[in-house]
């Protein structure tokens, strides 16, 4: 009698161990969840303390900067996340040759990355709801008008930034290569996400120019869903070919030694 084996090519348990040796790693770090999680909750309570940041401005159709500014503290966490935390460890186990050496077991290196990615994204998440509840409930700033397309334009956003830190994890040979790299990212990111000045405020044409990169649009379309209409298009295609362009590029350049 001959018995089939089931076929192990995925290697669920495997990866599954690694996610969950990952998420203790990374709950291990309190750095990274303090800026991911905590930091971006906290600037928007300090934004909280400038009074004119509470009184409705007409420059901005009656709405108030910190209704702006739930936003931009979501997508920093964001930012946080994908261009900060995730690169120097992807690259570090690339550097110490870690991945090689899982090549050549029934883990594949895809196995860390993925759990890497998840971990991160979710972390985001987590930060998004947080920044939603402390605007919510310490400043009564309205929830989302159009859900659905604020979770879209959401998703969105976190893959166009997981994808931009595993382009800058594939063409980043050292952990302090990573690091810089991500760090540049990272203060552009968070200009154009509209940390400094809200991209709604921006003068016209800083606008215009801000909305063709990943976060300036990301910012729009939240913006626009959290006012209760469907994020424009425009913005949401900007993110997706964003996200679409990094991804590829991130395929085809990472090497896992």
């Amino acid at each position: 009698m001959t018995m089939t084996m089931p076929t192990t090519a995925s290697h669920p348990a495997p990866a599954a161990a690694v996610l969950r040796t990952e998420t203790r790693l990374f709950l291990r770090e309190p750095g990274s969840l303090f800026w991911i999680l905590v930091f971006p909750s906290v600037l928007l309570v300090i934004l909280g303390f400038v009074p004119a940041f509470k009184e409705a401005d007409d420059g901005l159709a009656g709405r108030r900067v910190i209704d702006l500014y739930v936003p931009v503290s979501i997508l920093l966490a964001m930012i946080m996340a994908g261009l900060q935390a995730m690169p120097p460890v992807l690259t570090s186990y690339r550097e110490r040759g870690i991945l090689r050496r899982m090549s050549t077991t029934p883990v594949r290196p895809a196995a860390l990355l993925t759990a890497q990615i998840t971990l991160h994204g979710a972390a985001a998440l987590g930060s998004a709801l947080l920044v939603l509840t402390v605007g919510r409930l310490r400043y009564d700033v309205p929830l989302p008008g159009h859900l659905t397309g604020y979770v879209l334009a959401l998703l969105l956003a976190v893959a166009v930034v997981l994808a931009m830190g595993a382009t800058i994890c594939a063409l980043s040979r050292t952990t302090k290569a990573a690091t810089a790299a991500g760090s540049v990212a990272y203060l552009v990111m968070m200009f154009t996400a509209g940390v400094w000045v809200p991209v709604q405020a921006m003068p016209d044409t800083l606008r215009r120019i801000v909305e063709f990169t990943p976060f300036g649009a990301a910012a729009q379309a939240l913006d626009q869903a959290a006012s209760g209409h469907w994020p424009s298009w425009a913005c949401l295609g900007v993110v997706a070919a964003w996200t679409a362009l990094l991804g590829y590029a991130a395929s085809r350049l990472f090497r896992w030694q």
